[in-house]
């Protein structure tokens, strides 16, 4: 089965060592392929046409988890209530939409051990990871979902998608007043390699949570996550989420379920290789 990573600058992309290292523990190396697919948002209408004749399925990156959209048969449920895609599967009757971001991302916080069933939550940043976080935490019964941005005023596509999901869209400075909570994630790139030495919010902000997650996996130990450790916090890096979503997207391609020692066994590796 041909596979692949559809997305804009993909130089740095960690999906083909993941799928690669992910056949070989599933025996099936010798049947599957996962390629780098760059393309401009202008051919994506195109290109997925071309893709569908050849391809059993496709991960969707940075930017186009939104753009591929209009271009799909369908879209499972949680993708369809997130309004992103990370997932296509090709099927004889259309190319189908899915969201592993947002199963991966909860397969996560139990790994972990983090709750969020009644806690108040706190998301920083408003990008397709962001929608399937504040979604998943939404259908998960958060008491109260707070979403960050630089600038609230110029996301309206974003508040809508907040609003219908029952979370608040505020700017940094609003977050700054505010007096804590419980579970604090960074859905934005900043404190990730090369620019490990700067973090999204202050020390003093991170100190008012009790668990810190961060979707960055490059550092493993972002400046956030370090905050969060130096004030007794369970944290919780991008790795995990990672791996998970890519098995998310296999289970959809192969029809059928992949276990945690699997699961546990690649995101051991994978935190070796990086």
């Amino acid at each position: 089965m041909k596979l692949g990573l559809i997305g804009g600058k993909l130089g740095h992309s960690c999906s083909p060592e993941i799928h690669k290292r992910l056949f070989s523990l599933l025996s099936l190396s010798n049947r599957h392929e996962y390629s780098l697919l760059e393309m401009d948002r202008e051919y994506i209408a195109d290109e997925l046409c071309e893709l569908a004749k050849e391809y059993g399925g496709m991960n969707v990156t940075i930017p186009y988890k939104l753009d591929v959209i209009p271009h799909l048969t369908g879209l499972s449920p949680e993708a369809e209530r997130i309004g992103a895609v990370n997932t296509i599967h090709v099927r004889e009757d259309g190319c189908f939409g899915y969201n592993t971001d947002y199963s991966g991302f909860g397969r996560s916080l139990r790994h972990a051990g983090i709750a969020v069933d009644g806690r108040q939550c706190t998301v920083l940043g408003t990008g397709g990871a962001a929608r399937a976080v504040v979604q998943y935490l939404a259908d998960e019964g958060a008491a109260q979902i707070t979403v960050v941005s630089r600038t609230p005023q110029e996301k309206p596509a974003f508040s809508r998608f907040a609003m219908a999901a029952g979370a608040a869209l505020i700017s940094y400075d609003d977050l700054r007043r505010q007096c804590g909570g419980d579970v604090l994630i960074n859905c934005t790139p900043v404190g990730m390699a090369p620019d490990i030495h700067v973090s999204p919010v202050a020390e003093a902000v991170v100190a008012a949570y009790r668990a810190v997650v961060d979707l960055i996996y490059n550092p493993r130990r972002t400046l956030f996550l370090q905050y969060g450790e130096q004030h007794q916090a369970v944290v919780l890096n991008g790795m995990y989420m990672l791996v998970a979503q890519a098995i998310g997207s296999e289970e959809i391609w192969l029809g059928r379920k992949i276990g945690n020692a699997v699961m546990e066994k690649l995101t051991q590796e994978m935190e070796s290789w990086i």
